[in-house]
């Protein structure tokens, strides 16, 4: 291929200006992000908060079934709950965007509408890798000693395949939601979503019904899988889906891109209109 047709116009359509759309967005997002690092300590705030509650306040009187320390088990599940409350950072960004007109300027350049989005997405990936980092540096501090190793990645991989999914619940939402303030209000959804699920106690300690529920919990099975992928105690029940925790890991990730990414670019086209 020569030079001239590197740097013919006509080879720069297409999937070259998706690309490079999409590199703009997520440049814009992290820019943000350096010049207000508040932000990335307001989303590590709660999490760590947690961590030192649970694990040194309340740790002592949690049991976990087949043995353990709690610590170990309560850490894979709060870099769970860490990916899980990232839609409500994500929903926040794009109501924000939305509201100040940002959006309406996107609209108005010749920009692919799935660059808008994928951006937004590969944004908050790479804020969830730093979050993550962060996350596992406080708990080693803390004490908690994972196996390394392939597993270690693995685990790692397995968080951000459900940060992936949520993100697009967290587009969609932003789109729909009519101000920031709304886009707050989705903290009370999130966390009786995380209190009924494996992070903090084994689904089988619960009354049967609500165990079952948690159980089935799409992050359930994250957190199941990524404790046995570090090597931490799992506390896993007999059901199936417990059975299953790395299969459903892998799966329900597929289930919710699939339902919530179309919803989230079929939203943005709307806008568009």
């Amino acid at each position: 291929m020569s030079v001239t047709d590197l740097t013919t116009p006509s080879r720069r359509s297409g999937t070259y200006w998706l690309l490079a759309d999409c590199w703009n967005i997520v440049r814009r997002g992290l820019t943000h992000y350096q010049r207000q690092p508040v932000n990335i300590a307001w989303q590590l705030g709660f999490p760590i908060l947690s961590v030192l509650l649970y694990g040194y306040v309340f740790g002592s009187a949690m049991t976990v079934p087949g043995g353990g320390d709690y610590k170990d088990f309560l850490m894979p599940g709060m870099f769970v709950m860490t990916m899980a409350f990232g839609f409500i950072n994500t929903a926040t960004v794009v109501v924000y965007d939305s509201t100040k007109g940002v959006i309406d300027r996107f609209r108005s350049m010749p920009m692919a509408s799935s660059a808008v989005v994928a951006g937004r997405g590969v944004t908050d990936l790479i804020v969830a890798c730093a979050e993550l980092a962060i996350m596992m540096l406080t708990a080693l501090a803390m004490g908690w000693r994972p196996d390394g190793g392939l597993g270690f990645l693995a685990a790692f991989a397995l968080l951000l395949w459900l940060r992936f999914a949520l993100i697009w619940i967290g587009v969609w939402l932003g789109l729909l939601v009519p101000n920031p303030e709304a886009a707050g209000g989705l903290f009370a959804v999130a966390f009786p979503l995380t209190m009924i699920s494996s992070i903090f106690v084994a689904p089988q300690l619960m009354p049967d019904w609500l165990g079952w529920v948690a159980a089935w919990n799409p992050i359930s099975s994250t957190a199941a899988a990524t404790r046995e992928l570090f090597g931490t105690p799992v506390g896993g029940g007999d059901s199936w889906v417990e059975q299953h925790a790395l299969l459903m890991a892998g799966v329900w990730p597929v289930i919710l891109t699939a339902i919530f990414l179309p919803l989230a670019v079929r939203r943005f086209r709307k806008l568009s209109r």
